[in-house]
């Protein structure tokens, strides 16, 4: 399996720079979006594409890869919505296990059937505890998974699932408040989160504007992810990019 990605991914944590993912869904990007968003991409510095989504109903998903390694070397991350959605043409993986739910299908079942899929793929595998925090509003992944987000104002309960990911192993601990959330995760949740892990914490769900991009960071976000509102609005790649890249500093 390949290496580098969270090699990477740690030397910027360990310097304190924050990192940009842009969340590409195929079965929401056209082709020529997808040429628009990719030159954006590269012109404002993005650090990765997150591929992938809760359903991914179309057979795109090679197709949408392919498409941004030709316009593009920035890294291709798979953020998959089940064992199938798995490309070789990708650089890494987030195999994500749901640590926020009870579902044992999402913490270890469908593991054990992509196993062999996943280890043949030779992608750099990051396992990832997941955590689905209330935004709001229903989301895809609250109704596949069939588990309750953790409740936005239980930061006590998100810190413990959070550390219990890290002592168990995982490598990131990715907190989302779903695509199309009506509320992001509070700044003092991440705060309290990011205080206690030694891990990179990965932030995304709701995050509408750069304004909110920079406080998640401040907070002590490594990365952010933005999906929704750039499918709204490509050309806020720009101004997310440049709020989260001017955040030198995790607290002070």
């Amino acid at each position: 399996m390949q290496q580098g990605i969270y090699q990477h991914i740690q030397k910027q944590k360990s310097a304190r720079q924050k990192s940009f993912a842009v969340l590409v869904d195929p079965d929401k990007v056209r082709p020529g979006q997808l040429e628009q968003l990719t030159q954006l991409a590269n012109d404002a510095d993005v650090d990765y594409f997150l591929v992938g989504g809760s359903l991914v109903i179309s057979n795109h998903l090679d197709e949408c890869i392919l498409a941004i390694k030709e316009q593009s070397d920035i890294p291709v991350i798979l953020f998959p919505g089940s064992p199938s959605q798995i490309s070789r043409h990708a650089d890494a993986l987030l195999y994500l296990s749901l640590i926020s739910g009870r579902n044992p299908e999402l913490l270890i079942g469908q593991h054990v059937i992509s196993a062999p899929f996943v280890k043949q793929s030779g992608l750099e595998i990051m396992s990832t505890g997941y955590m689905v925090i209330d935004g709001g509003a229903p989301t895809t992944v609250s109704y596949i998974s069939n588990a309750a987000p953790i409740p936005a104002d239980k930061n006590e309960i998100a810190l413990c699932t959070a550390l219990a990911g890290e002592m168990l192993g995982m490598k990131l601990i990715y907190m989302d408040a779903g695509s199309g959330a009506r509320k992001a995760i509070s700044e003092e949740m991440i705060s309290i989160v990011a205080s206690q892990i030694s891990i990179p914490l990965v932030v995304g769900g709701g995050i509408t504007d750069p304004e909110k991009a920079y406080r998640n960071c401040r907070a002590g976000a490594d990365i952010i992810v933005v999906g929704n509102a750039i499918e709204k609005d490509p050309f806020l790649i720009r101004e997310m990019s440049a709020a989260i890249h001017a955040v030198g500093v995790i607290r002070e």
